[in-house]
């Protein structure tokens, strides 16, 4: 109990850039992730049980392959340029402690519900957060050294707003496979709490990232909800699965009657899409699909120069001219998870990155758990324009899916027992 409290908290405070442990030159989430890896080692030292699971497994792999690549990368990286270390050694304790967090998450007895177990502890900490902080941007309650605000858009205790987008984006699907998976009327409720407080705070960030992960991610919600249903009970027929299925049918021929009448419409519909993305679409939408253009062709020009063998951890490409309004003053990375795992171990590290999320994502789909699929959309839809493979939540949420969908193993270590 105490340790997946100690990790939720981990998760919870790793986009909480602005707050930092006093006289240590590390944020909560390290701190709380560290403390997790260190008691969760010394269970397996003082006799705890380790098991091989399949998502055990896959994780090693993955996390082998992506070791191996950022090593090759590293080493081309310092033959052909110049890498700073410091961010370099941001990334190898980012990447190191991200590897220990899913390799004992997932080797744990019982690995499914001690992960359901945190899932409950991030929610209720992602509620009493977001509640704090909302009241920090309405000016309810104060705190020294925080700014919630990049002039009209929310980042609470994030340095920048779409780290906060992020992880409302994917606290989301996490609270409605919870909720959707309990039969406790409170979990249900703890979920939906976290549903309103998620949406509210990410529209507040005025991330465009967030508002499209929202739409296609409770899309694909509903449509797999109904899928299930209408499968339901070995797929024999009632009336009311018929009725929904004949009026699906009519939708489309009802779809194409109003056709005309919808086009006249148009207009109207644009403009309240473009009323929800940033600035409502106009220079602030335009300024940052330019920055993103410009660093995704410079990570493109830079993998390939590099043989795709990549430059090793951290970030590699040059500032760009499109800096005046943005709110990072150096972005280092291309702000795209394929292009900048691209730039740092090449064509080999791509495909690992691919291999674990299309398993994790075959491993909701057998467990027919369609919130987990959502969430894993999700995170492909953020991963487009921000990097998020650093990020604690992704990899739990990776996790949460791996081992959904996976038989349990048989123990690493078998007690010896007298007969």
């Amino acid at each position: 109990m105490i340790r997946a409290a100690i990790m939720a908290l981990g998760i919870v405070m790793a986009y909480a850039t602005q707050l930092t442990v006093p006289r240590l030159p590390i944020g909560y989430a390290e701190l709380f992730l560290s403390l997790w890896i260190i008691l969760s080692i010394g269970r397996v030292l003082a006799g705890g049980r380790l098991e091989a699971s399949p998502a055990l497994t896959r994780f090693a792999g993955f996390w082998v392959l992506l070791t191996f690549a950022l090593g090759v990368g590293a080493i081309v990286g310092y033959l052909t340029t110049t890498l700073p270390l410091a961010p370099v050694l941001h990334d190898t304790f980012a990447y190191l402690l991200v590897v220990c967090m899913t390799c004992l998450a997932v080797a744990e007895p019982e690995a499914d519900r001690q992960l359901r177990r945190t899932g409950w502890w991030v929610l209720a900490f992602a509620n009493a957060a977001f509640a704090w902080q909302v009241g920090l941007g309405w000016g309810w309650v104060h705190q020294s050294g925080v700014e919630p605000w990049f002039w009209d858009r929310f980042k609470g205790w994030s340095d920048n707003p779409n780290q906060l987008a992020i992880y409302c984006a994917l606290f989301a699907p996490l609270a409605m496979h919870l909720a959707t998976t309990t039969s406790n009327q409170w979990g249900r409720l703890l979920g939906l709490c976290t549903l309103v407080m998620a949406f509210y705070v990410g529209r507040l960030t005025k991330s465009d990232t967030f508002l499209y992960a929202t739409v296609l991610t409770y899309l694909i919600f509903l449509g797999l909800r109904l899928r299930t249903w209408l499968a339901a009970e070995g797929g024999k027929s009632s009336l009311c699965r018929q009725i929904a299925v004949l009026f699906f049918i009519g939708c489309l021929p009802l779809a194409v009657s109003i056709t005309p009448y919808a086009l006249d419409q148009v207009s109207n519909v644009e403009d309240y899409a473009m009323s929800l993305t940033k600035d409502r679409g106009g220079e602030a939408t335009e300024e940052t699909a330019a920055l993103r253009l410009y660093l995704w062709s410079q990570a493109l020009e830079y993998g390939l120069r590099s043989g795709s063998l990549g430059l090793g951890p951290g970030p590699h490409l040059e500032r760009p001219p499109i800096t005046d309004k943005q709110f990072l003053p150096r972005p280092f990375e291309a702000h795209s998870t394929v292009l900048d795992v691209y730039t740092q171990g090449g064509l080999v590290a791509v495909l690992a990155l691919a291999w674990i999320v299309g398993s994790a994502t075959l491993s909701a789909w057998r467990a027919k758990l369609d919130a987990l699929l959502a969430l894993v959309a999700s995170i492909v839809v953020f991963s487009i324009p921000h990097l998020i493979i650093r990020h604690p939540i992704v990899w739990y949420a990776l996790s949460i899916c791996l081992v959904a969908g996976t038989p349990r193993a048989i123990p690493a270590t078998v007690p010896q027992r007298g007969y």
